[in-house]
């Protein structure tokens, strides 16, 4: 740890640093999943059944959205996410069927600082729980570091939704505390939690996530022979 010539310990020195870059991804591809820009016209017949009201409604109680109704209500809330300037989304498509199946956003960006947050993730019932969406994840992250090298990438969410936090820690994100009555939505008051993950965890959580999604690491069903959290 460095001191300096007051006998104090300092932070490591950064010399010849400089801000990040926004994010630019046309897309991401894997060998499970694919990441596109969000796209009305590409991805809108796809997500409706991702944002419809025919989803489970336990699937919206810790999300900021309700459910659309049809098409036109879902088109004119994908515009006004595209519209938003300080958030880039994307879509998620199962490679084995071309088939929009979730999305998710790079927000927050402080790109002073190199810090940045993946939210807003909404995944169809169809995608939840698959190497589809930990492979979407993984695609991701490695974009932050590996591309953008950002030295720090944020989870928050609602400190009552455990599976958002089960999730995070999962991939390798480490919970770092609790911000109390930080939000109020839907009429309620919010604690949120705070993950992160930063570029010097990287390397292992990279190691961690190639390890588990290699092909002879699942079935022909599908099914994992080890999960993450035994890796």
């Amino acid at each position: 740890m460095p001191v300096n010539e007051y006998g104090q310990m300092i932070g490591e020195s950064m010399e010849g640093y400089t801000p990040g870059a926004l994010p630019s991804i046309d897309f991401l591809e894997g060998r499970y999943a694919r990441i596109e820009a969000l796209s009305v016209e590409k991805h809108a017949e796809d997500l409706l059944a991702v944002y419809g009201s025919d989803t489970p409604r336990e699937m919206w109680t810790y999300l900021f959205q309700e459910p659309v109704t049809d098409r036109e209500e879902l088109v004119t809330l994908l515009n006004q996410m595209l519209a938003r300037k300080d958030r880039f989304y994307y879509a998620i498509i199962d490679r084995s069927t071309g088939k929009a199946l979730g999305t998710f956003s790079l927000m927050r960006i402080d790109q002073n600082n190199r810090a940045i947050e993946v939210g807003a993730v909404t995944f169809s019932p169809e995608l939840r729980g698959t190497r589809i969406g930990t492979e979407a994840q993984y695609l991701l992250a490695r974009y932050v570091f590996e591309e953008l090298h950002y030295r720090r990438y944020e989870w928050k969410c609602d400190a009552l939704n455990l599976s958002s936090r089960r999730a995070a820690e999962r991939l390798g994100f480490v919970y770092e505390g609790t911000f109390r009555q930080a939000v109020v939505y839907k009429g309620r008051t919010r604690d949120t939690d705070w993950l992160s993950m930063i570029d010097k965890d990287w390397p292992k959580v990279k190691d961690r996530l190639e390890t588990w999604l290699r092909p002879e690491n699942f079935d022909k069903n599908g099914q994992q022979y080890k999960s993450l959290r035994e890796l």
